[in-house]
C-alpha cells in the first residue's frame, strides 16, 4: 500500500486544515487597537508577493483558487477520530475541498488567492501559499479555535479503500502525527502559528509543513512538502516576511 502523491493545497483546503490542526499561536497580539482594513478580492490578489518583492532567483506564480485540484480516484480517507476528519479532507487528493465558484458560508473566507514560489538554487524547496480574507475578526477567532483541536489530532489513524488498480480488498491504514513548530513572528504580523503534519502508510511517509501568519483580517498560509526520509523544510523566511509586509502595506492604504 502507498500514500497518495502530494498535491498543492488550495487556499480553501488550507482553511479547512486550519480548523482541524489546532496549532498554538506564537508571539503577537490577539487583537490590534484598531481593526485593519479589509481588502477586496482584487486587492488581495494584488497583495500577493511577486518576483520583484523577493529578488533574483525567485519565481512566483499566482493562480486561480482551486486550480489543478484533481482527485486520485480513490475513496474517502476516514479518521478514527471524528474531530480530525476535516484535516484529512483538506490534505488528501481523493476529496475535493472548496472551489473557485462556491459561495462562502458564515465564517468562511470572502476572498482567496493561491500562489506558488520556486527558487532556482533550491528546486525541492518550493513554497505553496494561500491568502484568505475574512470578515469581522474571524481570522483572530480562527486562530483561537485552533488550540482546542491540537490535542485530539496530535496522533490518529485513518483508513481508506484500496486504489481501484489494486486487487486487495483490505483498507489502507495510515498513521498521522500533528506537531506544533515554534515560529518567530515577523514584523507586521499580528500572530504566527506553525505546524507539521506527517502521514505514514507502511514504508511511505509524507510531510506537510505550514506557517500561518495573521495580518489584520487576512491569514497568509505558506506550506512545503517532504516525501520519504526527506522532511518538509520550513517555508523560506524571506517569502514569509515579504508577504506579511505586502499585506500590511495594502491594508494601510485608504
Amino acid at each position: 500500500m502507498s500514500l497518495s502523491p502530494p498535491r498543492r493545497p488550495s487556499a480553501a483546503a488550507v482553511c479547512v486544515l486550519l480548523f482541524a490542526a489546532g496549532c498554538t499561536t506564537v508571539g503577537g497580539s490577539a487583537d490590534r487597537a484598531a481593526p485593519a482594513r479589509e481588502l477586496s478580492a482584487a486587492e488581495l490578489r494584488a497583495a500577493a508577493v511577486a518576483d520583484g518583492d523577493l529578488g533574483a532567483g525567485y519565481t512566483v506564480t499566482v493562480m486561480t483558487p482551486g486550480h489543478g485540484e484533481t482527485g486520485s480516484g480513490g475513496g474517502r480517507e476516514v479518521s478514527d477520530l471524528p474531530a480530525c476528519q476535516p484535516l484529512l479532507d483538506a490534505v488528501t487528493p481523493a476529496v475535493a475541498v472548496g472551489g473557485a465558484t462556491s459561495s462562502p458560508g458564515p465564517g468562511e473566507p470572502y476572498a482567496e488567492t493561491d500562489l506558488s514560489v520556486a527558487r532556482a538554487v533550491d528546486p525541492k524547496g518550493g513554497v505553496y501559499g494561500g491568502l484568505l480574507g475574512y470578515r469581522a475578526g474571524r481570522a483572530a477567532q480562527l486562530q483561537s479555535e485552533l488550540e482546542k483541536l491540537f490535542g485530539p489530532c496530535a496522533s490518529f489513524v485513518s483508513s481508506a479503500p484500496p486504489p481501484p488498480a489494486e486487487q486487495s480488498h483490505r483498507p489502507v491504514r495510515t498513521r498521522h502525527r500533528l506537531i506544533r513548530d515554534d515560529t518567530p513572528t515577523p514584523g507586521g504580523a499580528d500572530a504566527v502559528t506553525g505546524f507539521t503534519l506527517t502521514s505514514e502508510s507502511g514504508s511511505v511517509m509524507l510531510a506537510q509543513r505550514a506557517v500561518v501568519a495573521r495580518v489584520g483580517p487576512v491569514l497568509a498560509v505558506l506550506t512545503t512538502v517532504g516525501v520519504g526520509a526527506e522532511p518538509a523544510p520550513a517555508p523560506d523566511d524571506r517569502i514569509v516576511r515579504q508577504q506579511v509586509a505586502k499585506l500590511r502595506a495594502a491594508q494601510a492604504r485608504r
